[in-house]
């Protein structure tokens, strides 16, 4: 009988504490996920511990500031190594980047849960987020070195194509769609009109949910708490499995945990579920 396959999850969770009071629980007892990314975790190690429960193996790189960010990765399986070193020494990214590496039957899977900054055009709050985009380029070839099996997850706060936002045009001047952190994508990924793109073009990761659902807008991943954007299905789709090419050719099943209605949602973002046949 064939192995099940690996079932990998990110969830940017909004605050892990009140994620569980709207029901983030209930969401993952029925999912049968192996291995969960969180970013945004707010909370202390000890309290994503006691809301998981005992059955899970929890790392967690919390933000220097208290309520701030925060990733972490839960596994049904023991970690390998993990390790939370990135970029240079002078640039704080506590609670926002953490690799782990597990075994899974005699390959090596690296699991990266990030949460990318947020930033702010023309403000040192972009310059921030651009520094952290530019230690992520370094280091995704390292990763795909130290194993051909890597997994980049998480919130990384920008759209790369025209089909990832609904109201693109609205947002080509503000953070998450600027043409400059769209560069990154085409560097990670290849550009839209390149040949190669999305298949070992640029750095040659691919974009696990682009390859899976087409040339179609979306799905997207984030929706305002505010207005009617989630109702309209007006949404960003911000958060991503990157996976290595040997990894992403692996890939036999990808979905958004969209929320059935507005009051459901657990969080301002949809878990994104990749099911990889290793």
């Amino acid at each position: 009988m064939p192995e099940k396959p690996l079932r990998v999850a990110t969830a940017n969770v909004n605050g892990i504490r009140a994620a569980y009071r709207r029901g983030m629980g209930d969401w993952l007892a029925a999912r049968d996920v192996d291995i969960l990314a969180m970013q945004e975790v707010r909370a202390s190690t000890d309290d994503l511990v006691a809301l998981l429960g005992d059955e899970w193996d929890v790392l967690h790189d919390p933000a220097t500031a208290k309520g701030r960010a925060g990733v972490a990765i839960a596994s049904r399986r023991k970690a390998h190594i993990h390790r939370v070193e990135f970029g240079a020494t002078d640039f704080d990214t506590a609670g926002r980047w953490l690799e782990a590496d597990y075994e899974v039957g005699d390959r090596v899977v690296t699991v990266v849960s990030t949460y990318v900054h947020t930033g702010e055009a023309e403000t040192p709050k972009q310059v921030d987020k651009q520094r952290f985009l530019d230690a992520m380029e370094a280091r995704m070839p390292r990763l795909a070195e130290h194993t051909p099996y890597a997994l980049i997850v998480g919130d990384l706060n920008v759209g790369h194509r025209t089909l990832d936002i609904k109201n693109w045009k609205g947002n080509v001047k503000k953070a998450g769609f600027l043409p400059v952190e769209r560069a990154y994508f085409d560097r990670f990924l290849g550009a839209e009109d390149e040949d190669g793109y999305n298949a070992g073009a640029g750095l040659g990761w691919v974009d696990v949910g682009r390859r899976a659902a087409g040339d179609v807008p979306g799905p997207y991943s984030w929706w305002s708490w505010r207005g009617k954007a989630f109702d309209l299905d007006s949404g960003w789709r911000i958060d991503y499995q990157l996976a290595t090419p040997a990894l992403a050719d692996t890939v036999v099943d990808y979905a958004v945990d969209r929320a059935p209605t507005y009051a459901e949602r657990w969080s301002d973002h949809a878990p994104v579920v990749v099911d990889y046949a290793i």
